[in-house]
């Protein structure tokens, strides 16, 4: 399907007060660990129903059919509400075909194109919500989908690092680099730096705080089986989640050799698809997983893709939350409400 959106969205009526407005998820100043497990730059759609009223939109038809012959890859970070993600995968049953992580390798390996309406479920960060409220989901419903981990992560019982830095900003943390009043622009100042500078920052802000942060337990090894053995493939998502972007390449390529030879350890065979911490793709990146023979690569851009993918290292995710409401989770299924935020110069990533 061509991208049509930009010119198909004029045709939309004005954002109206308080919907369509709701920008991407800014993570909050933390004064505890949030409940929310997405990277720094995750852009995942609020739970609010600010953009419900898309779903009524006179093009809303076109995009769906149009929609019907692309790959939705749809990119979860935790599972906060086990209802409502059980609602979304009956209703993927109803409209959708959801499909394997290996059903697109496939196709990518053959040259087929996947099923129109083809949608394949993953998470990024893949917190113990995944185990704990997504696989029963999935498996009551026989939905497979894919878990993209962070390796130096596993088995422990650390935060996410931009958990810990939030927490740390507002429990009197301070870094020579990140000189801001307001812990809300701290992230963003974290990511930006070259990453020895983040790292170097981030002890700053814990050697400087008044109180550490919680404790959070991660997925152990045998937590990967589980899920694989429950039809969740097992990706890679770097060693510890840095911006690709920001890195040296010594630094990328060690960062993706490192949670690769890992995984494999865990897992007993090699993985074969990767995530792009902070959704962006990065030219070296992509270079050292094709030395590793990875199969598969998946960005963070708020776009549907091909159904067969040309460029199977560079593919398009949608940014979805387990509490989306079903109006503007068609929406997005649709492509109609990431090619209005689009439009609207609202970032995903």
């Amino acid at each position: 399907m061509p991208h049509t959106e930009s010119t198909t969205v004029r045709d939309l009526p004005p954002a109206r007060t308080g919907a369509g407005r709701a920008g991407p998820a800014v993570r909050p100043s933390v004064r505890a660990l949030p409940a929310r497990t997405g990277g720094p730059g995750a852009g995942a759609p609020p739970a609010a129903d600010g953009g419900d009223w898309l779903r009524f939109a006179p093009v809303q038809p076109l995009f769906r059919a149009r929609a019907a012959q692309r790959l939705a890859v749809l990119a979860y970070h935790g599972v906060t509400d086990p209802r409502s993600f059980g609602a979304q995968l009956d209703r993927l049953r109803r409209l959708a075909v959801p499909v394997s992580l290996e059903a697109v390798q496939r196709a990518v390996a053959e040259r087929r194109p996947l099923p129109p309406r083809s949608v394949l479920i993953t998470f990024d960060d893949a917190d113990r919500s995944v185990l704990t409220h997504a696989l029963p989901e999935l498996t009551r419903r026989g939905i497979p989908a894919a878990a993209f981990v962070i390796s130096e992560l596993i088995g422990t019982d650390r935060p996410f690092w931009w958990h810990e830095a939030a927490f740390l900003a507002r429990h009197g943390g301070r870094a020579r680099s990140l000189c801001t009043d307001q812990p809300s622009q701290l992230l963003p100042k974290l990511k930006s730096l070259p990453d020895p500078d983040r790292r170097r920052s981030l002890q700053e802000l814990r050697v400087s705080a008044y109180r550490r942060p919680p404790r959070q337990d991660q997925l152990a090894p045998e937590d990967l089986l589980a899920l694989r053995d429950g039809r969740v493939s097992i990706g890679n998502h770097t060693q510890g989640h840095p911006c690709l972007g920001r890195c040296d390449a010594a630094t990328v390529r060690a960062e993706i050799t490192g949670a690769h030879h890992a995984l494999t350890r865990w897992l007993g065979e090699p993985p074969t698809a990767f995530a792009y911490p902070d959704g962006g793709h990065d030219p070296r990146a992509e270079a050292v997983l094709d030395e590793l023979g990875y199969r598969l690569g998946f960005l963070s851009d708020h776009r549907l893709g091909p159904r067969l993918p040309g460029h199977p290292l560079q593919i398009s995710r949608l940014q979805v939350d387990s509490a989306t409401s079903a109006r503007r989770f068609d929406t997005i299924l649709s492509g109609l409400e990431p090619a209005y935020r689009r439009w609207r110069g609202r970032s995903v990533a």
